[in-house]
């Protein structure tokens, strides 16, 4: 369960392998429900499991982080240059940040609206409203932001490990990989 020198450990594995699922198929979600028309039958209700969605992301990084906190990454090759070495750990670490503020800022858009009612969270429970904290266009406006922030650093984040597993053949990808030979 702990992370090594030469793999991540599997809870950090699973938390990066479900946030990403959730994240790619939240931002699907978001893309396709935001051009529906305001009379779509669907709207409301995938709108409601997006914020669902976002909400179990937001829970889910809160732990990753305290995860990563106490079981450092796998070390990097030591013959990769080091520019490349600051662009990982700079991804890494803005993955981190947009994988809990983007959840966050839509939480804090739902909370700003005119009409504050509680989020049905995946309809079986009302998951509160934050306090009124801002003004609701700011919070609409850095939502839409972050998640096209995630919309471009994801790909490069995948573009980043096929790299290092298809062109410098270095362990980098299986160090995250779950089906990795652990040989």
């Amino acid at each position: 369960m702990r992370t090594t020198a030469e793999h991540y450990s599997s809870v950090a594995m699973f938390f990066h392998w479900l946030i990403a699922a959730l994240l790619i198929g939240n931002i699907c979600l978001g893309l396709y429900f935001s051009d529906l028309p305001r009379s779509d039958p669907y709207l409301f209700t995938l709108a409601q499991i997006h914020k669902s969605i976002g909400l179990t992301i937001l829970v889910l990084s809160v732990l990753r982080v305290l995860w990563r906190l106490i079981n450092p990454v796998p070390p990097l090759p030591s013959d990769m240059p080091g520019a490349l070495k600051i662009a990982a750990r700079s991804t890494q670490v803005l993955l981190y940040v947009l994988i809990v503020i983007i959840p966050l800022s839509g939480w804090l858009m739902v909370s700003t609206s005119r009409h504050v009612t509680p989020i049905p969270y995946f309809f079986l429970f009302d998951w509160p409203a934050l306090p009124n904290v801002g003004n609701h266009e700011f919070w609409e406006d850095a939502h839409t932001f972050l998640a096209w922030s995630a919309i471009v650093l994801v790909p490069l984040h995948v573009l980043g490990a096929l790299y290092h597993q298809f062109v410098r053949r270095d362990r980098v990808f299986s160090t995250m990989w779950p089906w990795a030979s652990r040989a």
